[in-house]
């Protein structure tokens, strides 16, 4: 009987030691399967940044057109909406009439140049022919004494002098109308400016893209009132979208700008990549949103990078990130 109940002591303590060694092989496991299933290896939980363009006009006005709506894909030039543009119109209206105005003083001054050298081209005829024969007079005089009547030789004397009085005239006339066309030119260059200005305002009451992208929001609708510079149109640039994730400073090193990782996300394509084109030059800890693979990382510097392909994911959206894309959680 003390032999028997000696036996049945026994029994709890091999049934303990069998349940510990198989917790212990479980352990092993569980320890194996989770270095293989990615928390062993160097991946990083990122999300997906954008920076994104507000189009607004420049001034305060009436929305009449609202031709996009959010999640919209737009290309470079796509009209986006147009702000009443009656006032500005009539400004320009009024700008293309005062270039036309400028325009024709300066053909006026043009003209009056033009009047004022041929004139100086008379004077200087004259001139030349009075000069040459007085001076003519002057050497049959001088070769002859008496050959040549005093009041012949007074008068050609007074028709040179008279004649280069003109000429000089002619000469200030130029002067004066080569400034007055100078000023007519600069009248019309400042009509021009007035007008190309008119213009860009009237143009930017009706923004177009400048980039390709998707229209991330609408703020306002046709028939409202619009301040200036209030944005309109919120677009996602495809090429400001980036993936921000958090390196542990012992590796942050290792990816620096330049360098090329893997990314993947929920429903996205395979091999996709990104590369580096910003390293934090501070450290942080590690914000709450952050959902680190390894607890004991709280020090940690931001990086962004490029993703390869912007359009196949979404501001907001979670990813992985890793060195190779056999790097990246099994999905």
């Amino acid at each position: 009987m003390a032999n028997e109940t000696s036996g049945m002591r026994r029994l709890p303590v091999r049934a303990a030691l069998g349940v510990g060694l198989v917790a212990l092989a479980g352990a092993g496991l569980w320890l194996a399967l989770g270095a293989g299933d990615g928390r062993g290896r160097e991946s990083f939980t990122g999300y997906v940044v954008s920076d994104d363009i507000y189009m607004a006009p420049p001034v305060a006005g009436t929305l009449t057109d609202v031709w996009v709506k959010r999640g919209q894909r737009v290309a470079p030039g796509d009209a986006l909406f147009r702000v009443d543009p009656t006032v500005r119109a009539a400004q320009t209206r009024q700008a293309e009439a005062v270039i036309a105005v400028n325009r024709a003083q300066l053909a006026q001054q043009e003209a009056a140049l033009a009047h004022a050298r041929a004139d100086l081209a008379a004077a200087q005829a004259d001139a030349d022919r009075y000069g040459a024969q007085a001076r003519r007079l002057a050497g049959a005089q001088q070769d002859k004494p008496g050959s040549v009547a005093g009041l012949d030789l007074d008068q050609a004397r007074a028709s040179y002098a008279s004649a280069l009085h003109k000429r000089d005239g002619a000469r200030a006339q130029i002067a004066s109308a080569m400034a007055a066309v100078a000023a007519a030119r600069a009248q019309l260059d400042q009509g021009q400016a007035g007008l190309t200005t008119a213009r860009r305002q009237l143009d930017d009451l009706a923004p177009v893209a400048p980039s390709a992208g998707r229209v991330e929001d609408v703020m306002a609708r046709p028939g409202e009132t619009v301040a200036a510079n209030s944005p309109v149109v919120a677009i996602v640039p495809d090429g400001r979208v980036k993936i921000r994730f958090y390196v542990p400073q012992s590796l942050v090193h290792a990816y620096g700008p330049g360098r090329r990782v893997a990314i993947g996300c929920d429903g996205c394509r395979s091999e996709m990549s990104a590369v580096v084109d910003f390293v934090a030059n501070r450290p942080e800890y590690t914000p709450p949103i952050i959902y680190s693979l390894d607890a004991r990382q709280k020090l940690v510097f931001m990086i962004e990078a490029v993703p390869s392909d912007p359009r196949a994911i979404l501001p907001g959206q979670p990813v992985d990130v890793a060195p190779t894309a056999d790097g990246l959680p099994r999905r």
